[in-house]
């Protein structure tokens, strides 16, 4: 799916939250997505935390660009408030809430060993 920025630019995130009416099959354009989510990876960590952080909270309804770091296993979570003040914080572990649209994302500290059970 692709989210336009403006006549020149689009962008294709790595997932979006989108709040409207169910979109026509085959719809290549998400018009108003709420949340955009990125993965970073050594090819684009630089757009992806610069020029797509920029383009994609001049799209009105953009309230959440998260940024996913599975090297450092980080979340950075860029937010536009109602009254469009902007603020950022990087999560590894906790519970992220992502309102509108009302969503809570629980983050696990993944550096904390995992522990199984055997099935005999």
């Amino acid at each position: 799916m692709t989210v336009r920025i403006d006549n020149h630019t689009a962008y294709e995130p790595d997932a979006l939250v989108y709040c409207g009416e169910r979109l026509k099959r085959g719809a290549m354009i998400v018009p108003n997505p709420v949340i955009v989510v990125e993965v970073l990876s050594p090819t684009t960590r630089h757009s992806d935390t610069s020029a797509k952080l920029i383009g994609y909270f001049k799209v009105a309804s953009v309230r959440h660009y998260l940024v996913i770091d599975p090297d450092a296993r980080t979340v950075a979570h860029h937010s536009r408030a109602a009254d469009g003040t902007m603020s950022v914080q990087t999560l590894a572990a906790g519970a992220l809430r992502l309102d509108p649209p009302g969503i809570e994302v629980a983050l696990t500290d993944s550096s904390r060993p995992k522990h199984r059970v055997r099935e005999s």
